[in-house]
Formats: C-alpha cells, sequence, structure tokens
C-alpha cells in the first residue's frame, strides 16, 4: 500500500549545505520509488495556524519509505537538512481504494 513520507519544516536557518541536499536528494529517492508530490509549497491555511513549510514525498510502501530513510546513500546528505532545517517527519501508509471514513470507528 502507498505510503508517505510528512514533513513540515518549521524553520529554515538559510545555508548553502541546504542547496547541496536539494541537489542529491532526488537520486536518494529513485532506487526506493520515492517522488516528491508537495515541495516547500505556500499553504492555504483554513484553520488554525501552521508555521512553515510542508513536503510530501510518495513511495510504494511503508519499508520502501523506510529503506530510504536508513540508507547510506541518504544518511550521507541527511545532516545538510537537519543542521539548518528544524522539522517533524512521519512515515505514514495511505488508505485502500474506496476507503471510507465512517468504516473508521
Amino acid at each position: 500500500m502507498t505510503a508517505y513520507a510528512v514533513a513540515h519544516m518549521r524553520s529554515v536557518r538559510p545555508h548553502p549545505e541546504i542547496g547541496r541536499y536539494l541537489d542529491l536528494v532526488c537520486d536518494t529517492l529513485d532506487p526506493f520509488g520515492g517522488r516528491f508530490l508537495v515541495h516547500d509549497s505556500v499553504l492555504d491555511v483554513v484553520e488554525g495556524s501552521w508555521p512553515g513549510h510542508l513536503v510530501v514525498i510518495e513511495f510504494p510502501d511503508i519499508a520502501a519509505a523506510h529503506g530510504w530513510y536508513d540508507s547510506a546513500a541518504y544518511r550521507a546528505i541527511l545532516r545538510y537538512r537537519t543542521d539548518h532545517i528544524d522539522c517533524d517527519v512521519v512515515f505514514t501508509p495511505g488508505v485502500p481504494d474506496g476507503y471510507r471514513a465512517s468504516s473508521h470507528h
């Protein structure tokens, strides 16, 4: 089942290493079938507040998401992001086709 890596980037401190991360990150996603769905978008907040930016990456399944995050290639560039961006990152599975919220009691 499709899975997603979701990142809430609360605070970004500009630095050249962020550019390096952006230059390299797609190559780390490719072997795991990862692709950006949302990247640093301007959000239209309709309830509450959302300080920061949002990133959503789709993977074929949760194992692929973990495989990417734990890979040597990604670990080699991770600090380029974490040293300069305060961020929460979660992985979540998607829901099956035809899912109805009412079935989740």
